[in-house]
């Protein structure tokens, strides 16, 4: 009886193991035909991406890059800046309004200068250069001055505090502001000069106007003049720069 239950279970596995490689091979032979199938396709949409040219899309007008909605910046005016700006405001509007086609108004309630653009708005960094002017003439800038911000597109605004290059109180604080601005001025005026900027001085802090390079010089030579470096020292170091850099232009 041992040798016939043997004998049954030999002949059931052989048979148990012809059945799984038939079904093994039938599985192998669909899964092949499917990787075929799906990588035909694949590969012909790869050649035809590459072989496709760039799009070339026509100019658009100023209304559509506007979105078809009017912008509108606001810039804050301290109280010590409402005389200059009423005593000014013609020549703060003509520009605005005439070379950029925008809207400026000044609004009474919330003390804010008001700049909107309209449908005469060609340039889509109109508003931005509006809103750079009107804030360098509230930050001390002569309006003149500032109207290089208008004309030319390599100019920027630098801000910083005399006490976040060394915390200094009281009596050093009042003598390292003396030092940036010289007797009369003249420190200030020859830093402006040598780094083709201009310096305002307000309390504590330092406004600068001018390129990226430019202002990199001048801030270096306040730094340095915050830090204790005489004068004579600073204008030497300035000139060997600003030279330097005439030469790589």
């Amino acid at each position: 009886m041992e040798t016939v239950t043997s004998k049954t279970t030999e002949t059931s596995s052989t048979m148990d193991c012809e059945k799984n490689a038939d079904s093994f091979e039938e599985v192998t032979y669909k899964k092949t035909q499917k990787r075929k199938r799906e990588v035909g396709p694949m590969e012909m949409e790869s050649e035809d991406t590459t072989a496709r040219k760039r799009p070339q899309f026509p100019a658009i007008s100023g209304d559509k890059l506007m979105g078809g909605t009017d912008e509108m910046r606001k810039v804050a005016v301290p109280a010590h800046r409402y005389t200059p700006l009423k005593e000014n405001w013609l020549k703060i509007f003509t520009p605005i309004v005439e070379n950029l086609q925008l809207q400026v108004r000044f609004n009474l309630k919330t003390r804010n200068v008001e700049i909107k653009t309209c449908k005469e708005t060609q340039d889509i960094g109109a508003l931005t250069k509006a809103a750079d002017f009107v804030k360098a003439f509230v930050l001390g800038f002569q309006v003149e001055d500032a109207l290089a911000l208008i004309r030319l597109d390599e100019l920027f605004l630098e801000t910083f505090d005399v006490t976040d290059v060394k915390p200094l109180k009281g009596d050093h604080l009042s003598r390292a502001i003396g030092r940036i601005a010289g007797k009369g001025g003249k420190t200030k005026f020859t830093i402006e000069n040598v780094t083709k900027t201009r310096i305002v001085l307000a309390d504590t802090k330092v406004h600068l106007l001018g390129s990226f390079q430019n202002i990199k010089m001048a801030r270096t030579a306040i730094c340095n003049l915050i830090l204790g470096s005489p004068p004579s020292k600073v204008y030497g170091n300035i000139r060997a720069v600003a030279s330097r850099a005439a030469e790589r232009f």
